[in-house]
């Protein structure tokens, strides 16, 4: 299982990469991941015409998309689109940010998942 990772290098500059889950449990439901610290669960709606420039992300977060998809460019010029179903580990709390932008202006709900 993949998940989307923006991260900061020590220039300030955002970049995205992969992580995989590393599977520790298998059972009769499925494998699962060890549990992974968290301080909360946030539900968001973002709107159509949701066009956020250039920013830091306000903390460490995945985030998980329910319905719909966005776009979000990293500064070095890569730019993803993190689709329904999909979780992106954002980690840019400082440096250059990214921007995210809606995709064919739909309204999406999310789920912000704090881990600090």
């Amino acid at each position: 299982m993949r998940i989307h990772n923006l991260y900061v290098d020590d220039d300030g500059e955002t970049h995205f990469r992969d992580i995989e889950v590393e599977w520790t449990k298998d059972g009769p439901g499925g494998r699962m991941s060890d549990t992974l610290p968290a301080t909360g669960v946030i539900f968001r709606e973002t709107p159509g015409s949701y066009d956020y420039a250039w920013h830091p992300a306000p903390r460490r977060q995945y985030i998980v998309n329910l319905d719909a998809g966005v776009a979000i460019s990293a500064s070095d010029g890569e730019t993803r689109v993190i689709g329904a179903g999909e979780v992106i580990l954002v980690e840019d709390t400082h440096g250059k940010g990214h921007c995210s932008k809606a995709i064919e202006g739909q309204l999406r709900h999310s789920i912000f998942i704090p881990i600090e």
